[in-house]
C-alpha cells in the first residue's frame, strides 16, 4: 500500500480534531453536572462526525489507533493520562480497529466502531458509576460548592444504560447526516 502525504495530513488533521473536540466536550463538564452525567451524549453528537469522517477517508487499518494515540498524547501532554483514562483509551481502540477489519472496512463497521470511538474516554466520567466516592471527593475538591451532591443526585446507577444507548443512537445518527453532508461513500 502506497502511503500518500495528502492521505498523511488528513489524518493528522483528523487526529487533532478529535484530540481537540474530545477536550471540550471534557470540559463541558465543568459547566454544570449534568454535562458531566451526560458526556456520552455531548461525544456521540461532537465527536462522531469527525471519527466517521476519518474512518471514510482512511479505508485501512490504524485510523483508530491514530486517534487515540492523539488522545493518548493530549492526555500526556495535560499530566492527566492515568491509568483509568488510558487503559478504556486503548481497549476501544482496539475493538474498534477490530470491528473495522472484521467488516473489511465497510459503511457498517465504520458505524459500528464510530460508535465505539465515541466512547474512548469513558474512564474519564465512568467513575461517576463506578468509583462514586472518588469522584465525589474530586468534585468537592475541584469544583463549586454544591456541584459534587448536585452530581451524585444527577447521576443514578439506572442513568448509565440510558446515557450509554442515547450516546450510541446518536452516533449512528451524526455518521449518516455526516455521510449526507460530506457526500462520503456508504
Amino acid at each position: 500500500m502506497k502511503v500518500e502525504k495528502k492521505n498523511v495530513l488528513r489524518l493528522l488533521l483528523y487526529t487533532a480534531l478529535y484530540a481537540a473536540v474530545t477536550a471540550l466536550v471534557c470540559i463541558t463538564g465543568s459547566i454544570h453536572p449534568v454535562f458531566f452525567v451526560c458526556y456520552q451524549i455531548t461525544a456521540g453528537l461532537l465527536l462522531s462526525g469527525i471519527i466517521i469522517t476519518a474512518f471514510r477517508r482512511k479505508k485501512a487499518p490504524g485510523a483508530a489507533a491514530c486517534l487515540s494515540l492523539g488522545l493518548l498524547f493530549l492526555l500526556l501532554l495535560i499530566r492527566d493520562a492515568a491509568l483509568w483514562h488510558v487503559i478504556p483509551l486503548v481497549v476501544i481502540a482496539v475493538l474498534a480497529e477490530s470491528i473495522r477489519a472484521a467488516f473489511k472496512d465497510s459503511w457498517t463497521g465504520d458505524v459500528i466502531a464510530t460508535g465505539f470511538m465515541s466512547f474512548s474516554s469513558f474512564g474519564y466520567y465512568g467513575q461517576i458509576w463506578f468509583n462514586r466516592a472518588y469522584t465525589y471527593e474530586c468534585a468537592i475538591g475541584e469544583m463549586p460548592a454544591g456541584y459534587a451532591d448536585t452530581l451524585m443526585a444527577l447521576s443514578p446507577a439506572w442513568l448509565l444504560p440510558v446515557v450509554i444507548i442515547v450516546g450510541i443512537l446518536l452516533s449512528i445518527l451524526i455518521s449518516h447526516v455526516t455521510a449526507t453532508l460530506f457526500k462520503l461513500e456508504k
